[in-house]
């Protein structure tokens, strides 16, 4: 790994902009060659410097890429692009959408659909047994409190599909169901355990159909209650 800050040039931008474009400028230095994986980025100051933006805002941006693994921030070291970035362009396509909710919620609804019916055939008994478990926590949950347990549920079965290529994936969509959770503003309990629960059904008899059905219902359920309070 090439710990030596390169020389790079990157553009400007102007400095009523917001994160995103600052996300886009990092990642830009990959599309364009000039830094690779593994490689370390300038320092804040230089950034700041080429980008013409403020601290905060250039935080911002690099919070939200290390949130989705594309760089790793080392005390006293500096910050560095991660080595298996080029494995995972699902990550970078996620942090240049950060605030497109719909197009957020739509990824989602694409890679869960497609591991939920690989997941009804390898799912293991132990993994359902986990599956109840988070369903039962959000049955009793008393003051609505449920975010995570609804959140393992939906990571318990897309590991489940064990599939080494998407498994980069994973971590990805668990960071848009964070912010996809932290969008929903009215909380119910009692249609997400019945949404789970005829899930972890169809996955107890392992049938992909019913399993891609239910989840489907529960998607465009949580699609529709997440985007209703924005333009589509």
């Amino acid at each position: 790994m090439d710990e030596t800050p390169k020389k790079i040039k990157v553009e400007s931008v102007n400095r009523n902009t917001l994160s995103k474009q600052v996300v886009e400028s990092i990642i830009q230095l990959l599309n364009s060659g000039q830094l690779k994986p593994g490689d370390k980025l300038p320092t804040e100051m230089e950034f700041m410097e080429e980008l013409n933006v403020s601290r905060p805002v250039l935080r911002e941006a690099l919070s939200s890429l290390e949130s989705l693994g594309v760089i790793t921030r080392k005390t006293r070291e500096g910050t560095f692009f991660n080595n298996k970035i080029s494995s995972h362009p699902f990550s970078i396509m996620l942090s240049l959408a950060h605030d497109n909710l719909q197009a957020l919620v739509e990824a989602r609804m694409a890679l869960e659909l497609g591991l939920i019916t690989i997941a009804a055939e390898k799912i293991s008994d132990e993994e359902l047994k986990r599956l109840k478990q988070t369903i039962d926590v959000i049955a009793n949950s008393k003051d609505n409190d449920y975010g995570e347990a609804d959140i393992e549920f939906h990571r318990i079965i897309a590991l489940s599909a064990n599939n080494p290529i998407v498994e980069g994936m994973v971590d990805s969509l668990i960071v848009t169901l964070v912010k996809i959770n932290d969008e929903i503003k009215v909380r119910e309990p009692e249609r997400t355990v019945q949404h789970h629960t005829a899930i972890y059904k169809a996955l107890e008899k392992r049938d992909p159909f019913e399993a891609f059905h239910q989840m489907f219902l529960h998607l465009d359920y949580v699609r529709h209650k997440v985007t209703k309070n924005h333009i589509l």
